[in-house]
């Protein structure tokens, strides 16, 4: 096994320091690989910490299949944002993108491919990168964050070839419309702008702090989750998880749970359409939702507190799994076809740990840095 310590230890403290990066570690982002067999994790130290979850799942497991089987320095502020491609591992951090080769990094060969900074107004500017997009269709990576922007980098040539701008706080979360080049962001100023890629305009704009029934200015009215199906988004943050028709700009479904959320997505399910949220709050009743399917999709979200709380899209509480960790920042779901096996939701935040759902009932273990 391989550690990368950003900084310099003498012998004796070695341990005393670990100890103490592990008690304060914060894991912002995860992704899985092409293969769909590891996990990569980033935390606040800059370190991507690569799992087996083939290892980690088998019947012959053991607590060193759980541990990471390669952890190396990737950037020196904490690892925002992390997705992958067929080939590539690409982390986001302060100011810049990094490419890695997933099969060199399988190799313990962690030397960065290259290295991107988008064209910010000022030389002195380095604001933070919190959410990475892919777009598929045109092979094209979209970066957002600090500066208020979406700026689209072509992962061929590696330039930057536009800037959306139209928020006036720094942005935390992107989702992409897979049936219409469209792009959604959410941000600190309150807002879920929604952007047609086609002519590189903002189409639609959503304040959901001023709707009554999802405001809530204790907890102000920055938005700091979304995803997309087609004609619905929910999101989260400030103002209260909400399901939204994006055709009528309407709130369908106010979730009664108290505690901001960090990281919500879509989830498909034929058999009991219903809605996953993590979090420790209590429930109150909550009115209908008329969204209605055979086909209707699952929501999975995290937030502060430890359990997963299962919803149906009625807003009937279904169930409550505890997690380890205090508060959930990011979540995965592995479903790449290759892996059928390695099919889990991995859950991280505040702590050094990643749980594994192997079900959506349970939490079977907890990967660990």
């Amino acid at each position: 096994m391989e550690h990368a310590t950003p900084l310099a230890v003498p012998l004796g403290q070695a341990e005393v320091f670990q100890a103490l990066q592990r008690l304060h570690m914060t894991i912002f982002s995860q992704s899985v690989s092409p293969c769909g067999k590891f996990l990569a994790a980033g935390n606040n130290y800059g370190q991507i910490a690569i799992f087996s979850l083939s290892a980690a799942l088998s019947s012959e497991a053991k607590e060193e299949s759980k541990k990471p089987m390669v952890t190396f320095h990737a950037h020196d502020g904490p690892v925002y944002s992390m997705v992958s491609t067929d080939r590539h591992l690409l982390s986001a951090g302060d100011g810049e993108v990094k490419g890695w080769l997933w099969a060199e990094i399988l190799k313990k060969g962690c030397k960065e491919l290259w290295r991107r900074q988008p064209p910010y107004r000022t030389s002195l500017e380095v604001p933070e990168i919190n959410a990475l997009l892919l777009v598929p269709k045109e092979n094209s990576l979209i970066l957002a964050g600090g500066d208020c922007q979406l700026h689209t980098m072509d992962l061929e040539t590696g330039t930057f070839t536009r800037a959306l701008r139209g928020h006036t706080d720094y942005i935390h979360c992107l989702a992409l419309r897979e049936r219409s080049p469209e792009v959604l962001s959410g941000g600190e100023d309150g807002a879920v702008r929604l952007w047609d890629l086609r002519i590189a305009k903002e189409v639609q704009t959503i304040e959901v702090y001023k709707h009554e029934e999802c405001s809530r200015p204790h907890n102000g009215r920055w938005i700091g989750c979304l995803a997309t199906d087609s004609d619905w988004m929910v999101c989260g943050g400030g103002p209260a998880l909400t399901l939204w028709h994006l055709r009528s700009s309407t709130p369908t479904t106010v979730f009664p749970i108290r505690a901001p959320q960090k990281h919500v997505t879509f989830y498909q399910d034929l058999v009991r359409p219903s809605v996953l949220i993590l979090s420790h709050c209590p429930v109150a009743p909550c009115r209908p939702d008329p969204f209605t399917s055979s086909l209707s999709p699952q929501i999975l979200s995290a937030g502060q507190g430890c359990c997963v709380n299962h919803w149906q899209l009625s807003g009937e509480l279904k169930a409550q799994v505890p997690g380890s960790s205090p508060g959930l920042l990011s979540l995965s779901l592995n479903q790449q076809p290759a892996a059928p096996e390695c099919k889990v939701l991995t859950a991280s935040g505040n702590s050094c740990r990643v749980d594994v759902f192997t079900n959506l009932g349970y939490r079977a273990f907890s990967l660990s840095f």
